[in-house]
């Protein structure tokens, strides 16, 4: 991402999300806790949304130095569902 402005919103459905500073337009990033952890959560909801968000900001920051992972054929055809650890 460039050196553009961004702003952490929390959304009338209590979602937290990530968009441009001084823009109205669908945000870039939505996080959606279950009831479950907004239970566990609290009242460090948006602190956590914003840790989040501030990992993901570096991890596009870093893209450049990641390889791409390795795919067969066949596996570029088929969609698959990843868990991601």
């Amino acid at each position: 991402m460039s050196s553009e402005t961004f702003e952490i919103i929390e959304l009338a459905n209590g979602d937290v999300a990530l968009r441009r500073a001084g823009h109205k337009e669908d945000p870039l990033v939505r996080i959606q806790f279950s009831a479950e952890s907004l239970q566990f959560l609290g009242e460090h909801k948006v602190t956590i949304a914003r840790a989040m968000l501030e990992a993901g900001i570096e991890a596009v920051q870093n893209l450049d130095d990641l390889e791409p992972p390795y795919l067969d054929e066949e596996e570029e055809l088929m969609p698959i569902n990843h868990t991601v650890h």
